[in-house]
């Protein structure tokens, strides 16, 4: 028997498996944002001021958007192993047609198919829940989530020096022959994976619905979410702006670093997943949401100084990492059999929230500048609080 056959409850617990899962989802999540801190440059190219550049960063999240709502959730009835190396291959051919754009709506066009193929990473978070046991899943999908984090931010930081250093265009290139050994590695390594229903495409797109009026936990979780990550995206579509103007002057390598002070934040999202294991979920989200509201408060007032951004980077991503491991932790109870379509309902309005905060994010520095930009996200978090209020109100 090779390890292939093996079933399920033979390699669930693979340290191995957890660690190419996490890696996955880090690598593939990398191509929403290498363009973020690039956009300045790419901007010079085309001529563009920094709200039509910004729509960059939007067309990508709303693909990706799309892309979780029509073909993650046929993760739960197609073996996973074959689907995941297709999609690796289709983003492939996607990102090599942003690095040969000629015109900001090719850009726009390529963006939008890198953010519709780059749905990976929400198969992997589902499946690791799957594969856990039941008191351990908020570490699974802490695992899998530092490994996401890690690579959204680490994905500024690479951009940033490779595009700094050699032009934006080998970046997307670069990212285009990863995918592609990303694709030869699973196909080697992942085992195959088959589906626990069998029922037809129609029938999974109904059930999505049904899943969303039969539960109120998984309709606030998407709220939270779609805000929570709105306002991160808002802040990160906004930075490169922000200390490559008069009060840093940084370049776009130097910008791209600040993904690292992020790393500290997201290295404490097992933690977090460790805890929601034994304290209410709902209790870590709201208490982190806060910890988010505080950093951009911080960002807004001292963010002009290096060691206040700092402290803010590092206060923010742990509070936005947390928040969606903790509501993630939430919703995959809910209905065990439909992980992958409850992961779809959630992260489609996380990233439409996204793509949302990014196009507000790029206005709100264009009108208003800084102050703007942590106002704008300082609403958005506000709005997710309130909503976190009324559920934890309504279930008291």
């Amino acid at each position: 028997m090779n390890e292939t056959d093996l079933k399920q409850s033979d390699w669930a617990l693979s340290r191995g498996l957890m660690l190419l899962m996490a890696v996955t989802a880090g690598i593939g999540v990398a191509n929403l944002y290498y363009n973020q801190p690039l956009l300045a440059d790419i901007g010079h190219i085309f001529h563009t001021n920094a709200h039509q550049t910004g729509n960059i960063s939007m067309f990508t999240q709303i693909g990706y958007a799309i892309g979780l709502f029509f073909f993650v959730p046929l993760a739960d009835i197609k073996e996973r192993r074959r689907f995941i190396v297709i999609l690796l291959l289709c983003v492939t051919l996607s990102l090599i047609g942003v690095a040969t754009a000629q015109t900001m709506t090719w850009m726009y066009i390529a963006s939008l198919a890198v953010g519709i193929t780059t749905i990976v990473p929400q198969i992997m978070l589902p499946l690791a829940a799957s594969l856990a046991p039941p008191k351990e899943q908020g570490k699974a999908i802490g695992t899998v989530s530092s490994g996401l984090l890690f690579g959204i931010l680490l994905a500024r930081t690479v951009s940033g020096l490779v595009g700094g250093t050699f032009g934006w265009r080998i970046m997307f290139w670069l990212a285009a022959v990863l995918m592609l050994l990303l694709a030869v590695t699973l196909r080697l390594f992942l085992p195959k994976n088959e589906p626990d229903t069998t029922i037809t495409y129609k029938q999974l797109f109904q059930s999505i619905f049904t899943l969303v009026k039969q539960h109120g936990t998984l309709r606030e979780a998407a709220i939270i979410g779609a805000m929570m990550f709105g306002s991160f995206s808002a802040f990160w579509t906004s930075l490169t702006y922000f200390v490559e103007g008069p009060h840093y002057n940084f370049n776009s390598q130097i910008a791209g670093l600040f993904g690292l002070v992020g790393v500290v934040g997201a290295s404490m999202a097992p933690i977090v997943g460790r805890a929601a294991d034994r304290v209410k979920p709902k209790i870590i989200a709201g208490s982190l949401m806060a910890l988010t509201f505080f950093s951009f408060i911080l960002f807004g007032t001292i963010g002009s100084f290096l060691w206040g951004l700092i402290i803010g980077i590092i206060l923010l991503d742990l509070g936005i990492q947390g928040t969606q491991v903790a509501n993630q932790s939430r919703i995959y109870p809910l209905a065990p059999h439909a992980r992958s379509r409850l992961n779809t309902v959630f992260m489609v309005s996380t990233f439409l929230g996204g793509a949302l905060g990014s196009s507000l994010g790029s206005f709100a520095w264009k009108e208003w500048g800084w102050t703007g930009v942590c106002t704008t996200c300082c609403l958005m978090v506000a709005c997710g609080l309130l909503v976190w209020l009324l559920g934890f109100r309504r279930r008291s």
